[in-house]
């Protein structure tokens, strides 16, 4: 193998050799066809790496090369790329002359051109503000297409502008709002979950805009229910601090019966949990004989009825925690 020449074509580069990076096409399309030609017509455009063999241009030649079982490879080494903005522009200038980014992939590229303008812009505002030999005039322009120093829609212009499909700046903000909804593992599963399915949908071609709204409205009605829930515990809190001040113990509240609709409500756990904590040993603190001759037949007979349902109640919950129907053990003994 001959040694890298910045600026010449390497004519026996392996291909193992080749450092693909981080790419924003992910989609490769029909390699099939493009390997066919090259083992037809040979490859009539080098790959283009950096002098560390990093691949800027031919992520799809590349691949249809393995594909073909090449071992060697001629490749086009080039000079400054080696910064992370000239590899970005060298990569979306290759893929404007041949395969479109789908919405997601330019997304993805707009992101991060956004970032490192704004990182490179940062960086050139620090050396013109903190250094005597970069003051304004005597620092240079940038390699590439200079990022702009005004207000962040501007930088998102230009980032845009860069990307070849058309897309505004809007819309690709729009879908990284979705993958940032998606990705975020602090939003609710529901609302991850509709995000990920909006994102499939975009790429399967829908338009972004009433993906992004229905998306937009459940985030903003789920963050006004949590506001309101903590708002409230909040209330409540200060509420029980003034009664505590004051010598004052608030009474809980009854929890209600039945819905609206005349079923019974279902309460949540912790209800259960407090309700059985206090009637531990209960029957530790009566005496039978003398409830016998005092209690009135109906509340006897409401005992009863409430000792039944809780035996019946016991059984089913017994054989749900076992994996069995309550109609496949036997009953617990009635009184």
């Amino acid at each position: 193998m001959t040694e890298p020449q910045i600026g010449s074509i390497q004519l026996d580069r392996t291909v193992d050799s080749i450092v693909v990076g981080t790419r924003h096409r992910a989609d490769l399309g029909d390699i099939e066809t493009l390997a066919a030609s090259i083992k037809r017509d040979g490859l009539l455009q080098p790959l283009t790496i950096t002098i560390d063999g990093v691949l800027v241009c031919g992520a799809r030649r590349l691949a249809a090369i393995k594909k073909l079982g090449w071992r060697t490879v001629n490749v086009w080494v080039r000079s400054g790329l080696s910064d992370r903005l000239g590899q970005l522009l060298a990569e979306q200038d290759d893929n404007m002359l041949h395969k479109p980014y789908t919405q997601l992939e330019a997304a993805g590229l707009y992101r991060e051109l956004k970032q490192v303008m704004a990182e490179d812009a940062a960086r050139r505002k620090s050396a013109t503000q903190f250094s005597s030999e970069n003051q304004p005039g005597n620092d240079g322009g940038a390699n590439f297409a200079p990022p702009s120093n005004g207000p962040l829609g501007k930088s998102r212009e230009q980032a845009a502008a860069m990307i070849p499909g058309g897309a505004s700046h809007t819309t690709l903000e729009k879908i990284g709002y979705l993958e940032d909804i998606a990705n975020n593992p602090t939003q609710p599963e529901t609302l991850r979950a509709e995000a990920a399915a909006g994102l499939e949908r975009i790429e399967a071609g829908e338009p972004v805009h009433p993906i992004y709204q229905a998306i937009r409205d459940a985030d903003t009605t789920e963050r006004e229910r949590r506001e309101a829930e903590l708002h409230a515990r909040a209330e409540a809190a200060v509420a029980r601090a003034k009664a505590i001040k004051k010598g004052k113990r608030t009474p809980p509240r009854p929890l209600p019966l039945v819905t609206g609709d005349g079923q019974p409500v279902r309460y949540p756990l912790r209800a259960f949990v407090q309700t059985w904590g206090e009637l531990t040993n209960w029957w530790t603190h009566y005496d039978a004989d003398t409830l016998a001759g005092e209690l009135t037949d109906e509340q006897f007979e409401n005992f009863l009825a409430t000792t039944d349902g809780t035996l019946r109640f016991a059984d089913a919950l017994r054989a749900a925690r076992e994996g069995t129907t309550a109609t496949e053990r036997p009953r617990l003994r009635a009184l």
